[in-house]
């Protein structure tokens, strides 16, 4: 166990070390919700306005929504990086060191959580003055939910990377499955409108779990049951994630 911890310790040190050294993809990352922001969450304020409601309540409804659109994008295509390292020789010569190879999964999966972590946390901010309200503890928690978004999510593309070693097939693979997951977990839009067939799906995709969830804790209600039964259905599917993902660096680095 300790040879694990200090291999994925180097690992994730070396990790952030080339991310703090292209600070850009942070940005990068940030753009899109920021663009969400500005420009998406408007239309949803005057939807609330015909509603009765409150330009502060269309965030605290929108904002939630898009921490969790954050989680899945900004780690479901790591496994680009996978192929940029196998094609480099990087993983090759790993192959002559007594490093850990579950450790290799888990120390990029760190330095994703932690990039995500920034991300997130400057959205928030830059929400506040829109009239979004969180408290320390929902937050805090919401940002457990968004790790285990992030390893799942990290460790299927890490596994997809390995296992392709193409982004000509990486690349179809991810946005096949990630608009449909995106589009109906009610990130943009909520789903108690649509159709039957449409609301079906989204009860079981499990982002809309962590969807519904981060807008109980964003209204402070952080004893609600969806909120656990989101966290113990993403921890359970993060950890089949991560025991795929680390099979597939097993295989690779022999």
């Amino acid at each position: 166990m300790r040879k694990f911890l200090r291999d994925t310790w180097l690992v994730f040190t070396r990790q952030l070390q080339l991310q703090v050294r292209q600070p850009v993809w942070v940005v990068v990352g940030l753009l899109q919700p920021l663009f969400f922001l500005l420009l998406f969450a408007p239309l949803l304020e005057g939807m609330m306005k015909q509603a009765g409601g409150t330009r502060a309540e269309a965030y605290q409804w929108f904002i939630p929504g898009l921490l969790v659109q954050m989680a899945m994008f900004g780690t479901l295509f790591a496994g680009f990086g996978i192929i940029a390292e196998l094609r480099a020789g990087v993983i090759e010569r790993m192959r002559v060191t007594p490093v850990s190879r579950v450790a290799l999964l888990f120390g990029r999966t760190g330095r994703d959580i932690v990039t995500l972590f920034v991300q997130c946390l400057l959205l928030v901010v830059l929400a506040i003055p829109f009239g979004l309200e969180v408290s320390g503890g929902p937050l805090l928690l919401m940002f457990g939910m968004i790790a285990l978004i992030g390893v799942l999510c990290a460790s299927v593309s890490y596994g997809l990377g390995l296992l392709t070693r193409s982004e000509d097939a990486l690349a179809p693979i991810m946005n096949t499955f990630s608009f449909p997951l995106l589009l109906t977990a009610g990130i943009l839009l909520p789903l108690s409108n649509a159709p039957g067939w449409l609301q079906a799906i989204g009860d079981v995709n499990p982002f809309t779990w962590a969807a519904d969830a981060s807008r109980e804790l964003f209204q402070g209600h952080w004893d609600a049951t969806v909120v656990w039964q989101a966290l113990a259905i993403l921890g359970g599917l993060a950890v089949l994630g991560v025991v795929w993902g680390a099979r597939e660096f097993s295989r690779s680095v022999r």
